[in-house]
């Protein structure tokens, strides 16, 4: 099999040089191509990168020359569109060590309007799952116990596959490209992932997730941690309350840009299916309205309608512009303009509830099971449905990439 490994990186060069070692050393009889983007690094990647294009024919690499970084939902595109050379290609992070046979597995199961992950081997930084493994075999590549880690995989067949998707993930470069890659509303990082998920499941893609196959995966270095994994004096690893300020800004920005686009939080079953709630064209109409209603209503409608001023208005637009490309002047309305929404929702500022927020995050699925067209009530909220018609298939091709 030829296929295109696709690792972005920032400040990972001890990563890199730890993965590109695993890949070189258990890609068994598979021609790999590593495609590099190095994100304005300062620790010597892309010195690094320059070296091994020298040394390695099979190495691809672009630098982004800064001044800000441009983020994996950005460089993942440019690698699979300008770089990779096959057209089978794998999202495959900077910290993850590829096991013997991995690669056979992705063979066997990969086919056109297929996705194909392998299963994750993870030290215990992150909650357990039924998707991944949960095995400590080192928490940075100091301490990584490479030979147990191998044993592990010899004695231990897993003939199972089940149906999720989640990094490493490989898939035909046509594929990806039909739906027009990764979403830059998402730029740098943060459910750009989710996003493209959907979307290829939306768009007819089939997930197979071989449990015959696995990578062990440090998690999250670059951006959330920034500063790698620790021990505490009993041995025990953690990660918790250390996210850096730059992952929980941006990941805020991308939670409400995901919501603006899809109309629900991220949704998923155990083993990392997504699950799309259908996408109505939503106006919420609020009475005494406050800046911080606003603020945090947006998100869940296509349109809203508020009796604010105009000043606050503008400076509700001026500030929350700089973390979207959806044009907010056009999402924002005064409450004299006249709603032409599928579905109206009206609220009143002074009787709104913790439970009637509650209820518009549920919205999407409210309304789907409602299945009329008609009013009612619920809790202070007055919903209006004219019309039924769904919206989620018109956000399988990326418009903006």
């Amino acid at each position: 099999m030829k296929i295109s490994l696709i690792q972005p990186g920032r400040n990972n060069l001890k990563y890199l040089k730890w993965s590109y070692d695993s890949i070189r050393k258990n890609q068994g009889d598979h021609d790999v191509e590593i495609c590099v983007a190095d994100d304005f690094s300062n620790d010597g990647t892309w010195d690094w990168c320059q070296e091994m294009m020298k040394k390695d024919s099979n190495f691809k690499a672009i630098r982004n020359e800064g001044p800000t970084r441009l983020g994996h939902t950005i460089l993942y595109d440019r690698l699979v569109n300008e770089v990779a050379t096959n057209d089978i290609c794998m999202i495959y992070h900077a910290d993850m060590y590829l096991c013997p046979g991995a690669l056979d597995s992705i063979e066997f199961f990969l086919k056109p309007k297929t996705i194909v992950s392998l299963t994750r081997i993870e030290p215990p930084l992150h909650p357990p799952g039924p998707e991944k493994v949960i095995m400590d075999f080192g928490i940075e590549p100091e301490e990584f116990n490479e030979e147990a880690l191998l044993k592990y995989c010899e004695n231990t067949e897993h003939k199972r596959v089940t149906e999720g998707i989640f990094a490493p993930w490989a898939f035909w470069k046509k594929d990806f490209q039909e739906i027009g890659g990764h979403d830059p509303l998402y730029a740098p990082q943060s459910k750009e992932d989710s996003d493209i998920f959907n979307r290829f499941q939306l768009n007819g893609i089939k997930f197979m997730q071989t449990w015959n196959g696995n990578v062990y995966h440090m998690t999250c270095r670059g951006s959330r941690f920034a500063e790698g994994a620790k021990r505490n004096p009993d041995g025990q690893v953690f990660m918790k309350n250390r996210e850096t300020d730059e992952w929980l800004t941006q990941n805020i920005k991308s939670t409400r840009n995901f919501i603006r686009k899809w109309g629900h939080f991220v949704k998923h079953d155990d083993y990392l299916k997504p699950i799309i709630p259908s996408k109505y064209n939503i106006g919420i109409i609020i009475k005494n309205c406050t800046q911080q209603l606003l603020a945090g209503l947006e998100p869940w409608c296509s349109n809203i309608f508020v009796d604010i001023s105009n000043e606050l208005v503008k400076g509700y637009i001026d500030f929350e512009q700089q973390n979207t490309t959806f044009n907010l002047s056009n999402r924002v309305q005064l409450i004299l303009v006249e709603p032409k929404n599928d579905i109206l929702v009206e609220i009143d500022g002074n009787t709104i509830t913790q439970q009637d927020y509650e209820m518009i995050e549920k919205l999407s699925e409210i309304i789907q099971d409602s299945g009329e067209k008609g009013e009612f009530e619920l809790g202070n909220l007055k919903i209006t449905i004219n019309s039924l018609k769904t919206y989620e298939k018109d956000l399988i091709i990326c418009q903006t990439s």
